[in-house]
């Protein structure tokens, strides 16, 4: 596959629509997570679209592979996030998976 940049990349568009659904999804929330779980799973799902455009950047493929590694775990740790969303009944079953 040839692409021209990141924003090509089949990971950065899914992980791109999971943030933008997550951003929506924690304005639901009780306020009195907002500086705690609302704060977490945005900056973690954050993490995987920035951690997938900086490891595209990056020149060698050490460096790519990394951020590339960093972006799987974000991915890991948001989705620990939204289970805690659905075990406080914040979010329904259908929504998690």
């Amino acid at each position: 596959m040839n692409y021209k940049g990141y924003k090509e990349l089949e990971s950065y568009i899914q992980a791109r629509e999971l943030r933008m659904m997550i951003s929506e999804l924690v304005k639901t929330f009780p306020n009195h997570e907002k500086f705690q779980l609302v704060s977490q799973v945005i900056r973690c799902s954050r993490s995987i679209t920035a951690n997938i455009a900086e490891g595209y950047g990056r020149y060698t493929f050490s460096d790519t592979r990394n951020f590339f590694i960093m972006a799987r775990g974000s991915v890991t740790e948001t989705m620990e996030h939204l289970q805690t969303a659905f075990d406080e009944k914040y979010i329904l079953e259908d929504v998690l998976k």
